[in-house]
């Protein structure tokens, strides 16, 4: 017991000592303006690095994320229909489709999936 806890503790101070060597090594102390910039090309940048994000091409992508996780989630219930009860099975499936299919309808009511807006 004795000799773990040296052990360990031999191990923390190692570690302590590289985090503090790696991070005194590792300062820049030096800022120039050409590393300062967004981009180090050596031009300077025409418009601002933040541009505006479309949020709606965002809740598509949030939509066909989830989706496609389902469909993931459909795929090996096809490979243990074999091996399951059939009625219990279908049962499952169709309730787990329903629900996908009442997300779907939701989505679509809302206007998340118009595009053109």
């Amino acid at each position: 017991m004795l000799i773990i806890s040296i052990m360990t503790l031999i191990i923390f101070i190692i570690t302590i000592i590289v985090m503090m060597l790696a991070t005194i090594l590792s300062k820049k102390t030096l800022l120039d303006r050409e590393k300062c910039s967004p981009f180090e090309c050596g031009f300077d940048p025409m418009n601002s690095s933040r541009l505006p994000f479309s949020l709606r091409f965002f809740l598509i992508a949030i939509i066909f994320l989830i989706f496609d996780v389902e469909i993931a989630l459909l795929l090996p219930m096809i490979l243990i229909i074999k091996t399951s009860n059939l009625i219990s099975w279908t049962i499952t499936a169709m309730f787990f489709i329903l629900i996908l299919l009442i997300g779907l309808y939701h989505e679509w009511n809302q206007g998340a999936l118009e595009w053109n807006n």
